[in-house]
């Protein structure tokens, strides 16, 4: 769980090191354009480091309780009886949309399932869950998006999903360079 933090904590220093390269210009350590140049490779190489964080790799280890595998933090392993949340993150590459489900459980671990095993796992614990909130049990919170996924529900919750996570992630990049550009004093 700690080093999850680090690498929490290290993703966001990279994302804020443009505005390092912006008080160190300023002092007229570093060329002017330095947050300008820092922005767009931090720009990059941040939400891609943040994003791989919790994803699993293998080697996987499935139980009917738990779903364990390595991350790049170390390994983590998910309590299948006691899901908290579980939503869909949507990245996109030159191949098309990447698909992590990240799960969280009430003991505050959070891993990424991106293989069909362990998504069959997850399915099956959810159906288990929802059936047990007939008995008072606490069902896990599931987005729209993270059931039509998980063909838990039929829709189009996928694509209304994919289309706002291509928005948000253009918009929040093309804001995230234009400061980085106003930073570098260009």
């Amino acid at each position: 769980m700690a080093s999850a933090r680090v690498g929490s904590g290290l993703a966001l220093a990279v994302l804020l090191l443009p505005l390092a390269g912006y008080g160190l210009a300023r002092t007229g350590a570093v060329p002017e354009g330095t947050p300008t140049v820092l922005g767009l490779l931090c720009g990059i190489i941040g939400p891609v480091f943040l994003t791989e964080l919790c994803e699993e790799r293998a080697p996987f280890r499935h139980s009917s309780s738990h779903l364990t595998a390595r991350t790049l933090t170390g390994q983590r392993s998910i309590d299948l009886n006691r899901i908290a949340t579980v939503r869909l993150l949507t990245t996109f590459s030159y191949g098309g949309p990447h698909r992590t489900v990240v799960v969280c459980d009430t003991h505050g671990v959070r891993l990424g399932i991106t293989t069909k095993r362990s998504r069959g796992k997850l399915r099956r614990a959810i159906e288990k869950a929802d059936a047990n909130a007939a008995r008072g049990v606490p069902r896990p919170r599931v987005s729209r998006a993270a059931r039509t996924y998980l063909a838990l529900a039929p829709g189009q919750g996928l694509v209304v999903h994919t289309a706002l996570a291509f928005l948000l992630l253009t918009t929040s990049a093309t804001l995230y360079v234009v400061a980085a550009v106003r930073l570098g004093g260009q």
